[in-house]
């Protein structure tokens, strides 16, 4: 990624953070990080990757709002950001956080066995 897309790609991730923090309304979303963002060579689409703080079914819900939120924070966001075209918006679960703890468990789990 070049860094013309690096530094719009941090725009827009903390742009939408803002946005969904102070602007959406809707309370299925929730506590949620926007833990980094992707954008397409051509800026056509920008991944931007969440993460939520509770169980898995608030995750479930949180995305399905998100994804209904997707036209509003996309309008907000144009109304942020100096460009031509708005990216698409495609939010993904960020799962490193789980995956580090599931790693975390596994190796006191060992350690806690050679003792």
């Amino acid at each position: 990624m070049g860094l013309k897309n690096e530094k719009i790609a941090q725009l827009i991730q903390r742009n939408i953070s803002e946005i969904i923090s102070r602007a959406v309304k809707d309370p299925k979303i929730g506590f949620i990080t926007v833990t980094d963002c992707m954008v397409a060579s051509d800026l056509s689409v920008a991944k931007i990757y969440v993460s939520f703080l509770g169980q898995d079914a608030r995750k479930e819900s949180g995305m399905k709002a998100l994804d209904r939120s997707k036209g509003f924070i996309r309008s907000e966001l144009s109304k942020k950001l100096s460009i031509r075209k708005v990216p698409e918006l495609v939010f993904l679960l960020d799962e490193t956080l789980d995956r580090g703890n599931k790693i975390d468990q596994i190796i006191a789990d060992i350690h806690a066995k050679d003792k």
